[in-house]
C-alpha cells in the first residue's frame, strides 16, 4: 500500500532515536513535514539531517524535554512557526522504569507520570483545537503491551502506559465527530537503542546479533520486531487510509502479548 502523507505536518517526541526515528523517517519519506523533538542536541541534529535526506516534505527539529511543560509549548510552538500546522502528534517519547513497588519514591512516579501520561495530554491538548477546527487529526500515543497486561515489578512505566489507553480511548471519542482520530500502538520487543545498552550491560562477550537473536527466540514470529516495522503501521494509522480507525491499541509485538 502506498502511504501518502503529503501537504500534513507532523511532531514526533523522541524522534532523534529508536521508534521516533523510525516513524519520523517514514512520515518524511511519505511525504509529510516533520517535527523532530529531542532532549539530545547532538542526536537530534543528526536525525534531522539524516531524515531531511530522504524527505520528501520538510524536515525540522526542536530540543525539549517533553516532562517539562514548559518545553511541550515549546516543541509545539515550533512546529506552527515552522509550519502553519499540525495535523498529526505522535507521542513516543519515554524512558522504561521499572521497580518493585515497595522500593519506587513519589519523584520516581512523578518523572513518569510527567514523561509520559502528561507529555501526551499537554502536547495533545495544544494540538486539539486546530485539529478539530480543520476536521482532520490524528493522535497517535506510543504505549507499550504491559498496558494492557501488567507484571510484578513492572511500575511505573505500566501504570502510566495504562493511563495512555484511558487517554486514548477518551480522546477517540471526543475527538471522532471532528475527524480527530485517536489510536495507540503498543511495543512489544523491538531492537532499539535500549537493547544496545542492555547488551553492552548483560552480555558484551557475545555479538549483539545473537544477544538479540536469543531474545526474540521466545516471540511466536520467532525474533525480535524493527523499528522501521512498527513505523510502519504508525504511517499507516497517521493516513487517510486508516479514516475509519479510531479508539484502537494495536499490539506491534510478533504475537507476544497474552492479550488481543
Amino acid at each position: 500500500m502506498n502511504i501518502d502523507l503529503a501537504n500534513r505536518s507532523a511532531i514526533v517526541t523522541g524522534g532523534s532515536k529508536g521508534i521516533g526515528y523510525a516513524i519520523a523517517t517514514r512520515f518524511a519519506a511519505s511525504g509529510a513535514d516533520v517535527m523532530i523533538a529531542a532532549r539530545g542536541r547532538d542526536a537530534l541534529d543528526a536525525a534531522v539531517k539524516a531524515v531531511g535526506a530522504g524527505a520528501k516534505g520538510r524536515v525540522a527539529g526542536v530540543q525539549g524535554d517533553v516532562g517539562v511543560a514548559d518545553d511541550i509549548r515549546k516543541i509545539y510552538d515550533e512546529a506552527m512557526r515552522a509550519f502553519g500546522k499540525v495535523d498529526i502528534v505522535v507521542n513516543n517519547a519515554g524512558t522504561s522504569r521499572n521497580g518493585a513497588f515497595e522500593d519506587i519514591s513519589d519523584e520516581v512516579w512523578r518523572l513518569d507520570l510527567d514523561q509520559k501520561l502528561f507529555a501526551a495530554i499537554r502536547l495533545t491538548r495544544l494540538a486539539w483545537p486546530q485539529m478539530k477546527e480543520r476536521r482532520w487529526g490524528r493522535v497517535i500515543n506510543v504505549l507499550n503491551i504491559g498496558a494492557k497486561a501488567p507484571r510484578g515489578g513492572s511500575a511505573p512505566t505500566t501504570i502510566s502506559r495504562a493511563a495512555g489507553l484511558a487517554l486514548t480511548k477518551v480522546l477517540a471519542h471526543e475527538g471522532a465527530p471532528h475527524n480527530v482520530l485517536v489510536n495507540a500502538l503498543l511495543v512489544g520487543q523491538i531492537v532499539s537503542d535500549q537493547w544496545v545498552r542492555r547488551h553492552r550491560a548483560q552480555s558484551a562477550d557475545i555479538s549483539f546479533e545473537h544477544y538479540v537473536g536469543k531474545a526474540g527466540a521466545a516471540i511466536p514470529v520467532g525474533r525480535l520486531g524493527t523499528a522501521e516495522e512498527f513505523a510502519n503501521v504508525a504511517c499507516f494509522l497517521a493516513s487517510d487510509a486508516a479514516s475509519f480507525v479510531t479508539g484502537t491499541a494495536i499490539n506491534v509485538d510478533g504475537g507476544m502479548s497474552p492479550v488481543v
